[in-house]
């Protein structure tokens, strides 16, 4: 018995799934069969069972409560929100609780969005400035498996792409319950016949959300581009600026809810809340002909954060409350080129790829003690200057006609340089990483193709991690962690179209981590974790029985746990998504979606646990005529008094004789409709 069956009993539906196909002989021709305007994930199109394409039809079909909810289109990923609106996410896949971003990169029209060496936490990933409305498609990978992805991109990554044009002007009002108002205006245009294209869009929100204390968050978005050509041979310029303002409503401690001290939507610390604004420049250029191809992107960016929040409330200053200010100030520069050569295999088409990344960040860093957002004292400040340089080379070789390969290899080189306020944690570091990646696809048999796929790769540790040797709260003695920290990933996987109509996929991933990384936002140091161990599977399917009618229906199981066998927080063991989506059915469509974040330890020994979270979301939409449309977007719809998160630790509230161990939450919205319309021009 293969040694995968025999250690992983969930490979057995997979071998079951991929039967029928396997005792047919391989057609002459392949036709691939698409999910129209959906999904890009069919057959012969992707290097792995769990990579894909989710395109912008769908995005219009399916409401998001939030723009970085746009990454729950990728199969197996949860978005939520443990503070305001104008941070950044929570993130969860593959038994990671990722934080903010960390293990799951994301790009936006090729600008990197994770950040290192952040204030609030290692690979900060904030979507916030991303308008939903110009999304083209999103495209995905999960596991070490692609030599072109680096930093972050341990658990997964997502490329965003934007709109190049918009088929008609609009302008969209929305207005919703909890004052909410949000408007959008986008146009594009020819500058001259047959001439490049410029398109533009704004965007303005308001929301005070069902908090006790009304969130008022003010988001502004200003967006432009410039573009030339097609896919293949063409350019585009795109500028983006954002600026953000809220107030916070924290996760708050159970105990204060059940004795009724706290209403389920109250705050401890009215004065927590942040801004946010971000300005960048990037672009794109690329020419393809039969021998190979250039693309070539560069990108300027500069970004503000002050982020005041409270999360122990009066454990460690009872007299003022545990409030500290988290400020990131940074210019961030990159580049990026690849070329890939066309050449004959075995009297065959193969493809030769090699890039090069460069990144640069000149970071502003601070941690201070504030009392309702005055400071009051300074933990540290520091100045970074961080340099990563990536190279990667990849060849994809066809064997035969059932056979075709992708071996890749990647070289990383990190440089930082960190001046502290504490001069012992000052200090430079260097340190380089190689990552091998191979894939093998086989087939198609019948419209299946059968996956395997292993790699290497790694995430980054916050520079100043890399350099403290003085805890800046308590002067004790710190060892500075690695900044380079591997993982290692495997994956077996199927993809089948052997149903007209229905594709479907498998995955069986298992995913090693050196060190979990630990970066403590509020005491200003880095802890490096133990060694991690997951596993899981995952299943999606996307069925059109009627071409008016889509049914998605995704699920995934995870094993979580630290080498020692212990369990690591936060690890989410099963998700799910289930959706129903009608389209232009007359003048109406619909789409109805079931979300399943399923029961997770707290704790490392099992037990305090999370509950689960099912939540239903409905969108309906009607066409008025040729130029508008009506959409009625309602969240949670069953009004469920559910988490969107929930920790474990210790606080203490002003009144409380000593800390306390307690359940800390931070409630899903209820029950939300907004209604907008479209008018286009």
């Amino acid at each position: 018995m293969p040694p995968l069956f025999q250690r992983h009993s969930f490979a057995w539906p997979l071998f079951f799934l991929a039967a029928p196909a396997l005792a047919q002989d391989r057609p002459p021709a392949l036709d691939p069969v698409t999910i129209e305007g959906h999904y890009d994930n069919a057959v012969g199109t992707s290097d792995a069972a769990s990579q894909g394409q989710v395109r912008r039809e769908l995005l219009k079909n399916r409401p998001a409560l939030r723009p970085g909810e746009v990454l729950e289109f990728i199969p197996g990923v949860i978005v939520t929100q443990h503070s305001g609106d104008g941070k950044a996410n929570q993130y969860f896949l593959r038994g990671f609780n990722l934080d903010h971003g960390t293990d799951f990169a994301s790009w936006v029209q090729g600008t990197p969005v994770n950040m290192p060496t952040h204030g609030h936490g290692q690979g900060y990933a904030d979507l916030n400035f991303l308008i939903p409305e110009l999304v083209d498609r999103i495209e995905y990978r999960k596991g070490p498996y692609f030599a072109s992805n680096g930093d972050f991109s341990l658990a997964g990554s997502a490329h965003i792409r934007l709109r190049r044009a918009v088929e008609q002007p609009f302008a969209q009002l929305t207005l919703g319950g909890h004052g909410h108002a949000r408007a959008v205006v986008a146009g594009s245009a020819e500058v001259r016949a047959e001439g490049p294209t410029l398109l533009g869009a704004v965007e303005a929100m308001r929301y005070d959300g069902p908090w006790v204390l009304p969130e008022k968050l003010r988001k502004y978005n200003l967006y432009g581009s410039l573009s030339d050509g097609s896919a293949m041979r063409g350019w585009e310029a795109t500028f983006m600026g954002y600026d953000a303002r809220w107030r916070s409503t924290d996760q708050v401690p159970q105990r204060a809810i059940d004795s009724g001290r706290l209403d389920r939507y109250g705050t401890v610390d009215p004065t927590d809340g942040g801004s946010s604004s971000r300005v960048g420049l990037s672009g794109e250029w690329r020419d393809r002909d039969d021998d190979g191809g250039w693309k070539v992107s560069g990108y300027l960016m500069r970004y503000d954060l002050q982020l005041y929040s409270n999360f122990t409330y009066a454990l460690d200053r009872p007299a003022t409350g545990d409030q500290f200010e988290q400020r990131d100030v940074r210019t961030v520069a990159g580049a990026a080129a690849a070329r890939d050569w066309a050449h004959d295999w075995l009297g065959r088409d193969a493809r030769l790829e090699a890039g090069v990344q460069l990144r640069h960040d000149r970071v502003q860093v601070g941690l201070y003690d504030t009392q309702a957002g005055r400071r009051t004292g300074e933990t540290r400040a520091d100045r970074v200057r961080q340099t990563g340089l990536g190279l990667y080379v990849e060849e994809h070789l066809p064997w035969t006609d059932w056979l075709r390969t992708v071996i890749g290899l990647r070289a990383d080189s990190v440089r930082n340089r960190v001046g502290s306020s504490l001069a012992a944690n000052s200090g430079a570091m260097h340190a380089t990483k190689v990552s091998p990646t191979f894939s093998a696809v086989f087939g198609p048999w019948s419209q299946t193709e059968f996956f395997l796929n292993a790699g290497r790769g790694f995430h980054s540790n916050d520079a100043r991690g890399t350099t403290t040797t003085v805890d800046p709260r308590t002067s004790d003695a710190l060892t500075p962690v690695p900044a380079l920290v591997s993982g290692k990933g495997r994956e077996l996987g199927l993809r089948t179209q052997v149903v007209p109509g229905l594709q479907s996929s498998m995955a069986l991933w298992r995913l090693e981590s050196d060190s979990e990384l630990v970066y403590v936002g509020d005491a200003g140091t880095t802890e490096e974790g133990p060694p991690s161990r997951r596993h899981g599977v995952e299943w999606n399917n996307r069925w059109m029985p009627l071409p008016w009618l889509l049914l998605d229906a995704d699920f995934a199981w995870t094993k979580a746990r630290f080498a020692d066998g212990s369990r690591i927080a936060g690890a989410v063991e099963r998700v799910a998504s289930v959706a129903t989506t009608v389209r232009h059915l007359g003048p109406w469509s619909a789409s109805l979606q079931w979300r399943y974040l399923g029961p997770r330890p707290l704790t490392e020994d099992n037990s305090v646990r999370a509950s689960s979270t099912l939540l239903t979301n409905l969108r309906l939409g009607y066409r008025l005529g040729r130029r508008a449309d009506l959409t009625l977007d309602v969240f949670n719809v069953a009004d469920r008094k559910v988490n969107d998160i929930e920790y474990y630790y210790e606080s203490q509230l002003s009144g409380e004789a000593a800390p306390v161990e307690d359940r800390h939450v931070h409630p899903a919205e209820p029950r939300t409709v907004r209604l907008t319309l479209q008018v286009r021009f």
